[in-house]
């Protein structure tokens, strides 16, 4: 529990942190099923980590691949369900939208993240976001939550987080040492 009484949390993208992505061209892709779902290394104990120092552990994803006619809700959330028992989380929120929807839930709008916090009684100024695209990063900003980037140098926008590493475990350190420091 964060120093309000509130819960804390660890907010996670899902293809790219939670599942490693399909890149093409630099572009990183949802996986279409559930056999083509892999937990980076190191993941699963992360998550663990951070649950035993009290965050709740919750997926928000974009997914407009529904929207976009490409695949099937259902499809979609049979992958978030995997992911969700595999890795003990607590909760997920998806936005099945795409841009012209101009819905409130879509990254880098923080409606998954408002939603959760009012669902959760979430302290987000005692919460991270960890993403790696531009739209989690933007997203966990306007949230009031400290941010963290898987930096795979995507050929994409560029948002700067409060945190740049290069895989997983290295933030369960950073976040680690901050609750030391406070």
């Amino acid at each position: 529990m964060g120093v309000s009484g509130k819960l804390k949390a660890v907010f996670l993208d899902r293809d790219g942190v939670l599942n490693n992505p399909i890149v093409v061209k630099g572009k990183p892709y949802p996986p279409n099923n559930i056999e083509e779902v892999v937990i980076p290394d190191g993941v699963k104990e992360g998550l663990g980590e951070f649950k035993r120092l009290g965050y709740l552990l919750i997926m928000v994803t974009n997914q407009p691949d529904v929207a976009r006619g490409k695949t099937s809700q259902i499809s979609v959330n049979k992958i978030n369900e995997f992911i969700k028992d595999k890795l003990m989380l607590d909760d997920v929120f998806c936005c099945f939208h795409d841009n012209d929807d101009n819905c409130e839930c879509r990254k880098p709008k923080p409606g998954m993240i408002f939603s959760a916090s009012k669902k959760w009684n979430i302290d987000l100024n005692e919460s991270v976001m960890i993403g790696d695209r531009w739209k989690d990063i933007e997203s966990g900003k306007l949230g009031g939550l400290k941010t963290f980037l898987i930096d795979y140098k995507y050929d994409e926008k560029f948002v700067i987080p409060d945190y740049k590493v290069n895989e997983f475990k290295e933030i369960v350190v950073i976040i680690k040492n901050l609750i030391k420091i406070s």
